[in-house]
């Protein structure tokens, strides 16, 4: 599972020109299920970026989670995270999950960033979106996770 994290100040994600998710000081998480990625990887990817000390703290420095700032987390999923540019001019997809499975993992990693979370807004799943974003530093931090 790949995630790239942005750290914002106000993140939001249209469809149709309809605002489907929004919120400020937070985290904005692309999202990416890679083929052989289970529930036990989505659970681990998580559990990091809820605890990833990216905010800073009085002293300035990067010494936060976004659990204690109470800031939102913003989920969209993305399946270019898994391009591979190796072969070619044109990025190949392969090693994404297949639609269906990346949809399972996606609405998997949502409904627990919900159980343990109080912000949690999203995207729309394989829908053409514009997303928007104030990047806040600007950090942006790329993690990736396997079994």
């Amino acid at each position: 599972m790949i995630a790239l994290l942005q750290r914002v100040s106000e993140a939001s994600v249209r469809v149709d020109a309809e605002v489907i998710g929004k919120i400020d000081t937070g985290l904005l998480v692309l999202l990416c299920a890679e083929k052989g990625d289970t529930e036990a990887v989505a659970d681990k990817m998580l559990a990091k970026i809820l605890k990833l000390r990216i905010f800073s703290d009085d002293a300035g420095k990067m010494n936060r989670s976004l659990q204690d700032v109470g800031g939102g987390l913003l989920v969209v999923s993305q399946f270019t995270l898994a391009a591979d540019v190796a072969g070619g001019n044109r990025p190949s997809f392969t090693q994404a999950a297949v639609p269906a499975e990346g949809r399972r993992l996606y609405e998997f990693f949502v409904a627990q960033a919900k159980k343990v979370h109080p912000v949690v807004q999203t995207g729309r799943f394989a829908a053409d979106m514009k997303v928007a974003l104030v990047n806040d530093g600007p950090v942006t931090i790329p993690l990736r996770m396997s079994a």
